[in-house]
């Protein structure tokens, strides 16, 4: 019985081979993101039943929980890969960060936003400083300022290298944002989604919610590849292989 190829992933750490992976992988992941977000508004927007208790604005779940989620996930993700080229000089693997961070802040910002339309009807203001919105918050100013410090230093190495530090400083944030709602007491409900019990919505509800985060994670792939290849055609326009890809876009 032959073994199974073996595949050397190392080599899509040269940004000549990521920058072609990406472009690979980029209509996948569009496809992907477009037929589930239609799916999951389908289901969203008019299979699922109305609550109980909140009536129809609890719809706003379909966008605001797979933003709030994806806003997480995206930063966790920016950190470990700002952390690997901080610690293995990796040129790439500080792009890849580089161009996680402003779809993060896009999640964020939509899971804030979301959560003040929600918050309106169900809580009666716009805006409380509960645990779990003010670290959301925060959230946001880490990745504003991870943004802004690399903008701010010319040599892309030492922004690479100062951003990174900011980044896994921020890492301590996301456990808060996620535990909020257990350690202390606030508004905002806790998880209707768990590993360790039975989630407390009607499966049509979870359903949805489910492929919209699918949809959201698909979105940001997609979004994250597409300017992770114009990042590396900048830092490498001197490179012989990204002169002949210009080349070969302006033609």
């Amino acid at each position: 019985m032959s073994a199974a190829p073996k595949i050397n992933w190392f080599k899509y750490a040269a940004p000549q081979s990521l920058h072609a992976l990406a472009g690979a992988a980029l209509p996948w992941f569009v496809a992907a993101g477009v037929l589930l977000a239609v799916v999951g508004l389908w289901i969203g927007l008019g299979s699922a039943p109305t609550d109980a208790q909140q009536g129809e604005v609890y719809r706003i779940i379909f966008i605001h929980v797979p933003a709030a989620w994806m806003s997480m996930v995206i930063y966790l993700a920016m950190a470990f890969w700002a952390g690997v080229g901080l610690v293995f000089n990796a040129r790439s693997a500080s792009a890849l960060a580089l161009s996680l961070a402003p779809t993060g802040a896009l999640m964020t910002f939509i899971a804030l936003w979301t959560g003040a339309l929600w918050g309106k009807p169900t809580w009666g203001a716009w805006w409380v400083w509960d645990a779990r919105l003010t670290s959301e918050l925060i959230l946001l100013f880490l990745y504003i300022g991870y943004l802004s410090l690399h903008a701010a230093i010319d040599d892309t190495r030492r922004a690479d290298r100062a951003a990174a530090l900011l980044a896994l400083v921020g890492v301590v944030n996301v456990p808060i944002i996620y535990f909020s709602v257990k350690w202390w007491n606030t508004l905002h409900q806790g998880a209707s989604v768990s590993l360790l019990r039975a989630p407390s919505m009607a499966t049509t509800m979870l359903t949805g919610m489910l492929i919209m985060s699918l949809a959201f994670w698909m979105y940001s792939m997609a979004v994250a590849l597409l300017r992770l290849r114009v990042i590396l055609l900048e830092r490498e326009q001197h490179a012989a292989w990204a002169q002949q890809t210009l080349a070969e876009m302006r033609a």
